[in-house]
């Protein structure tokens, strides 16, 4: 079973960065469609980036330039690089599979940008 842990999140101000990680417990992260996940309170959670197990990278609009997600295979780990954050990007983040199709959630890291 997938269990995914998210760390990483904090306070920033606008324009800073953060780099959020995706612990994955499992012997097949290798093979995984992996994604990082947002949701706000009240709203559906929205897919912002993805990467395939052959490192394969898609982006939301919202993100696009800005964030970079990538693995760490060996280290059963993801990671999603953030910059230039906006205040619009306040939320909770979560990370897991989209394929195969996601179960068990982690608790999400908080990600508050604010001056």
């Amino acid at each position: 079973q997938v269990q995914p842990v998210e760390s990483g999140g904090g306070l920033v101000q606008p324009g800073g960065s953060l780099r959020l990680s995706c612990e994955v417990s499992g012997n097949f992260f290798a093979s995984y469609f992996m994604g990082w996940y947002r949701q706000a309170p009240g709203k559906q959670r929205d897919l912002v980036a993805q990467i395939t197990s052959a490192g394969i990278t898609n982006y939301a609009d919202s993100v696009k330039g800005r964030f970079t997600i990538s693995r760490d295979n060996a280290k059963t780990t993801m990671y999603l690089q953030m910059h230039s954050l906006k205040p619009e990007d306040t939320t909770v983040y979560f990370c897991n599979t989209i394929t195969p199709a996601p179960r068990n959630w982690g608790q999400g890291t908080q990600v508050t940008v604010s001056s």
